[in-house]
Formats: structure tokens, sequence, C-alpha cells
């Protein structure tokens, strides 16, 4: 363990209802799951002296993130010592490394981390603009030389992917069974998105989207919210359920802040994660007993796996074919369902899930084997952030 991230634990989580086009409010999904997640610690709203989230409210994506912190804090009456409004960090997970560092360092001891969507009634309600902004507003950054040539990240992603699979010879057939394999485990989800089976058979017959990637690569947006609680380690006494260690965490950003201008294009900011995690803990890719990885794209998925050194590129495709994915396979990936059936909580949803099989709390999906030691990996193209959690104390 790392001193400074193993100071940080894991206490509880909550999850609002989610589903498609809810039209209930951001903020109301948001106190739904954070008095869950409060409630299922063992604490009280009272405990909590820090709040945390990730990218902060944006008005022009409203979707995306509708609540801020400020509102958040309001809404619950909390006293806080420490907050993090968002920022631009390691992705999605940007806001838990802040809470993880407030803690360490002394400046919280319970903070209450949240990520709200509604993206889908967003887009029930007509008012579905550009992926990022709406087109009369001058963009930033890369981004005003990709939105001319496709405003989607399926057409950015699908670079990724032709690229990933002409260098390492993973076919069709083999990446289809990334969402054949979480459909089936999203079937054993009650809160999945999708339930209907998905055969290989229909994966193949889907309509393209993006060569290689077709309609069952791409995830799901859904409205619901995800609360995580990290506390330190020595105010988790008599708490509800026996803490998880924080054992590592990284965001690391070696290369060029861009979709396309990386010396290797079959790799993301996942793999500068990737790399500098193992640096920080003395586990090792063979102690990881499941993965929880982004699957905004299917093509995520390997790439994660080969970042995070769980599976070598070279032996992805079999790894596939073979179902080591699966639930009882010898690493099981996003045993919720994932993204691409659960639905999309945009990277909270994989650290719930990590939390849930290594509580025991999977019920028809949890993971046979005696867990110890999770693996989570969020984020797509030039933004990436990773962490290894166990049950060791």
């Amino acid at each position: 363990m790392n001193p400074g991230e193993s100071n940080a634990v894991i206490t509880g989580i909550g999850q609002s209802q989610v589903g498609r086009r809810l039209m209930r409010s951001g903020l109301d999904l948001t106190a739904e799951a954070a008095l869950a997640a409060i409630g299922h610690a063992g604490l009280s709203v009272e405990d909590i002296d820090g709040l945390s989230s990730w990218p902060g409210k944006l008005a022009d994506n409203p979707g995306m993130s509708p609540v801020s912190v400020s509102e958040v804090k309001e809404a619950l009456e909390l006293r806080l010592n420490w907050f993090n409004a968002g920022m631009e960090t390691a992705g999605q997970l940007g806001g838990v490394f802040n809470a993880i560092m407030a803690v360490a360092t002394g400046q919280a001891r319970h903070v209450l981390c949240y990520r709200t969507l509604i993206e889908s009634s967003i887009q029930g309600m007509a008012r579905r603009g550009a992926s990022h902004g709406s087109l009369d507003t001058r963009l930033g950054d890369h981004l005003q030389y990709l939105i001319p040539y496709g405003p989607s990240a399926s057409n950015w992603t699908g670079v990724f992917a032709q690229r990933y699979c002409h260098d390492h010879g993973l076919t069709r057939e083999q990446l289809g069974q990334v969402a054949v394999t979480l459909r089936a485990n999203a079937r054993k989800n009650p809160v999945a998105v999708y339930q209907e089976p998905l055969t290989l058979e229909d994966y193949l017959a889907a309509r393209m989207i993006s060569t290689p990637l077709c309609l069952y690569d791409c995830d799901v947006p859904i409205d619901g919210a995800t609360a995580i609680i990290v506390s330190a380690r020595d105010a988790c006494g008599g708490l509800a359920n026996p803490p998880l260690t924080v054992e590592a965490f990284s965001g690391a950003h070696r290369e060029r802040d861009s979709w396309y201008q990386r010396p290797d294009l079959t790799t993301m900011a996942a793999h500068d994660a990737g790399a500098a995690l193992w640096q920080r803990t003395r586990l090792t890719p063979a102690d990881v007993d499941i993965a929880q990885v982004y699957d905004g794209f299917s093509i995520y998925v390997p790439m994660w796996l080969n970042a995070l050194q769980l599976v070598a590129a070279k032996d992805t495709g079999a790894f596939l074919a073979e179902g080591g994915h699966s639930l009882a396979g010898r690493l099981p990936i996003n045993t919720g369902g994932g993204q691409l059936s659960a639905g999309r909580l945009h990277g909270f949803g994989h650290l719930h899930e990590a939390c849930v099989q290594l509580w025991g709390l999977g019920g028809e999906r949890q993971v046979n084997t005696h867990l110890e030691v999770a693996a989570v990996g969020v984020g797509g193209g030039p933004l990436g952030g990773c962490m290894l959690l166990s049950r060791h104390n």
C-alpha cells in the first residue's frame, strides 16, 4: 500500500433510480444517491464534512453534469471543511482522487463524492445539443478541430478501433464478445437498463455506427446518480461496512492532450495512468481478481485491459473469445453490465460495481470466488484515471 492512498478508504456507496427518461431533476437524483450512500456507510448527514464532484455543473450541456456542489451542499444542509467543485483532472474519477488526497492530508474525515447524469431526459425533451456544447458556441482546445468532421465520440473512437484491430488482429467476432458478455451480466443486475438477450449473431447483424463499431459497441445514455463515501481510515471504526482500502490511484497523462496525436493510436491516456499505477503499490497485475473498466465503446475494454497490464495486447482476442472476461472467467469484467448494457453512469458506475463485488453484494451476478482486489479504470481518448481497491486492512 502507498502510505498516502492507504490513509483513505471507501465506507459507503449509493445509487439513485437509474433509467431512461426518468424526467427527475439532477438534484433530486443526487440527493437520493447521497442519502443512500450515507446510510449504507452507517453515517449521518452531520458526519459529512467534505464534498466532491467532477466536472462541475455544465450550463451548456446539462445532461452530462446538471448539479453543482453548491446545490448539493445547500440541499443536504452540509457543514463542510473541504469541497471540490470540479476541475480538469483525471476524467470521471477526478472528484474521487481529490477526495482521497483531502482525506489523506486531514482536510476532511468523510467526503461525499457524486456523479449525476440526466442525458436521457434531456434528449427526451428535445434539448439535445452537440456532444460538447451547442454548435453556436466557440469551442476551445482540440475540439475546435474535431467537431467540423463529426460531432460524435464514436467517430473519433472508430479511429482507435480500426488501428487496434489492424495491429493486434482483433476480429469483430472477438470484439463482439464484449457486448454479448456484458449483456449477460446485465440480465443478472435488476437495475440494468437492457435486460433482453443479445447473441453474437444479433451483434454482427446490427447497423454500423463508425466502422468497425456497430450499434451494440456504443453505450446507452441514461439518467441516474452514484455516490461514494471516501473516509479517513482512523474515522471508520464502528461503521456499517468493512472499509475498502485505496491501494493506489493514478491519473498520469504523459502524451499529447489529443485524440489523434499519440505516437501509438492503439493506446490512450489510460496507458499513461495504468503504467504509473503499478509504481505506487506492491501489488501486481496478477493480484487483481476483477476489473471494472470504461466501456463507453466496446473497444475501450481491451484497451483498458492492456493499459492496466492485465491482458497483453497480443492475447486480447483469445482472452475474449474464450470468455476470460465472463463472470466465470479468469478475470471477470464489468460484472454489472457496464455502460454498454447497464447504462452510462460515466465511470462512477464502474467504481460502484467494484465496491458491490468486494462487499459481496452482487446477488445473482456476484463473482463466486473470494475477491480481494479490484481494478477500476475509466475514461477514453485523452482522459484516463484508474485505481486499485482491496479488502486488505
